[in-house]
């Protein structure tokens, strides 16, 4: 086992090898063994790190930051994936630590780096912006100003491994979780339609299942933008769609311009297309959506309000 002087001397190394690739003139750099050295370093403090908060401060005290960040864009790959291990590690312990990673520009460089790499080299960079966004609005809306959220949505369509998708999934309900802003941000993105594509998708792994299903109840929660929501209504399981009819039972009562809009959308008629089953939440919540509007409008957009009116004009001309 390592013991604090000697962790400290590992982890002071990172500052000093960046240094000298940098400049180019230590003879380790122009040789074959340099990007397996800086690997192992990275990998080392990394296993280090893991642990415990106590040793990954240890490490963060030997000023990796903002060092480390540079090895995003080395030119090797596993320099690169194991210095975003590294990075991972320090992120997922204390809101302290993940604040230090964006203080230190970690979040801009960890979203470079997700939007450069491909298969399981991007998955660490992934969890590491879900672990920032994890613990804080503020945390969560430094990824979204730094444009983490279009790479991560576009890891989950196109790479091709369930765990890297979960993974991003994840990532994407840590941020939209915390406000009707994060929310929006990830509706914004069209984050949504993908989510729910992974979930309904039949060569999904229960896994990605999982995660997505989380992710669209988390986000979905926060939504208030209504527009962003409607799609589900026609796309959505029963399963989500109780979420989603929720958020309108919520907003619809209190705001009329979006109670207008809802009808001229054809989102109330959707609504009353549904038939779920009495006593269900889903039930409950469509009978708040309707109780928001008059009767007259309510029986317009019903179902059956064709037939009603052809049977009330065929018994008017029998009664002739």
């Amino acid at each position: 086992m390592l013991s604090i002087g000697e962790i400290r001397w590992c982890a002071h190394t990172v500052p000093c090898v960046v240094h000298m690739e940098a400049s180019e003139t230590h003879s380790l750099c122009l040789s074959g063994s340099w990007p397996r050295f800086l690997s192992q370093v990275c990998s080392c403090l990394a296993q280090i790190t893991k642990h415990s908060v106590d040793l990954a401060e240890v490490v963060v005290e030997a000023e990796i930051f903002p060092q480390i960040l540079n090895l995003l864009k080395d030119v090797d790959v596993y320099v690169r994936k194991n210095a975003a291990t590294c990075i991972r590690e320090v992120a997922k312990h204390t809101p302290e630590l993940a604040q230090l990673i964006v203080n230190a520009g970690g979040v801009g460089a960890m979203v470079d780096y997700v939007t450069e790499a491909r298969g399981n080299a991007r998955l660490p960079g992934i969890m590491a912006l879900g672990y920032i966004s994890a613990f804080s609005e503020t945390l969560a809306l430094a990824v979204v100003v730094s444009k983490g959220i279009p790479p991560l949505i576009n890891a989950v369509v196109t790479e091709p491994e369930d765990h890297i998708k979960s993974a991003s999934a994840w990532s994407l309900g840590q941020i939209g979780r915390h406000s009707p802003d994060h929310a929006k941000a990830l509706a914004d993105a069209n984050a949504l339609p993908k989510l729910l594509a992974v979930y309904l998708h039949e060569a999904s792994s229960e896994d990605l299942k999982t995660k997505a299903k989380r992710a669209l109840k988390a986000i979905i929660a926060k939504c208030v933008h209504l527009p962003a929501l409607e799609p589900l209504l026609h796309d959505a399981p029963e399963n989500i769609l109780k979420y989603v009819v929720n958020q309108f039972a919520k907003v619809l009562p209190h705001d009329v311009a979006a109670r207008r809009s809802f009808v001229t959308s054809g989102g109330l008629q959707k609504i009353l297309e549904l038939q779920p089953e009495p006593g269900s939440k889903l039930a409950d919540f469509v009978r708040s959506i309707t109780e928001c509007y008059p009767k007259e409008i309510v029986d317009y957009y019903s179902p059956n309000y064709s037939k009603q009116l052809l049977d009330t004009l065929d018994a008017s001309e029998l009664g002739q």
